[in-house]
């Protein structure tokens, strides 16, 4: 028989079992799918410059996740959202960068971290984000702080130090440069004293590390030179994208869009060569 104190515990324990709500299962909530800026920087420098609508490889499903979240936006007619980063891409996310209240350089065109990041809101994730880093003043010129360590390491490469003789964020600088030196990103450095395999050795440095880089002559119309832009620099200026755009379609990155004269390299950016 059970005593009095046992019957009232099994009481109490049967009305808190009853009274006990059921435990909710976790919410499942579906992954975004991811937008690599690497890839789709790649692409918006290179696919406006194609003479066809060949896309940037590795970057078709990036390229679609903005495309389709401009068209959400109203910014994108349908039959251009597609994965290749065409002019129209270009304009239309420019278009979105001054929605943002954005000017000059931030409203390129080029993709940013900050605007690439509020355009996916609730559609995609940003992987693989690329930042300039700061303005800084080096060396008599002013740059940023990814360009500063992309040219550092050139110089290890080749075992140089080398004299620049105009940076970035300079606009109407120097009129030769047709706007390429109005944003990030581009460096002319000095070949007094070098001799041609000098050069050859530092412009292949220069490539190896991310940068698109050419030898300037007065044949070209301008003063001697090494011209070096690097690539995916979300600062770059118009006239910088179309010359690394170029680059990467062999191309001589002048006006008239002639052959690469420089030497052979594998074309990467400094994200690309960082990881080997």
């Amino acid at each position: 028989m059970l005593t009095k104190a046992a019957v009232l515990t099994a009481l109490t324990a049967a009305a808190f079992a009853v009274a006990a709500p059921a435990q909710a299962e976790p919410a499942v909530t579906a992954a975004l799918p991811t937008a690599n800026m690497e890839a789709v920087l790649k692409a918006a420098q290179i696919d406006p410059r194609r003479a066809d609508d060949t896309q940037t490889p590795g970057a078709h499903d990036s390229v679609l996740l903005v495309e389709q979240a401009l068209q959400a936006k109203g910014l994108l007619d349908s039959k251009y959202v597609d994965g290749y980063f065409g002019t129209t891409t270009i304009t239309a996310y420019s278009t979105y960068q001054k929605s943002l209240g954005y000017t000059g350089l931030d409203a390129s065109g080029l993709p940013g971290k900050t605007s690439l990041e509020k355009l996916g809101e609730a559609r995609y994730t940003v992987t693989n984000a690329v930042s300039a880093g700061s303005r800084i003043a080096y060396r008599g010129v002013t740059t940023n702080t990814r360009t500063k360590s992309m040219l550092l390491a050139a110089e290890g490469i080749a075992g140089l130090t080398v004299s620049l003789t105009q940076g970035g964020y300079n606009p109407g600088g120097v009129d030769a440069s047709a706007g390429t030196h109005d944003g990030g990103g581009a460096l002319d450095i000095s070949v007094s004293g070098m001799s041609s395999t000098t050069r050859t050795k530092l412009l292949t440095a220069l490539r190896k590390v991310g940068f698109a880089a050419w030898y300037r002559t007065p044949a070209q119309g301008f003063a001697y030179h090494v011209h070096a832009e690097a690539i995916s620099d979300p600062d770059l200026s118009s006239g910088a994208q179309h010359q690394t755009g170029d680059y990467y379609l062999g191309m001589n990155g002048l006006a008239g869009r002639g052959a690469d004269d420089g030497p052979s390299v594998t074309k990467v950016t400094w994200e690309e060569y960082q990881r080997g």
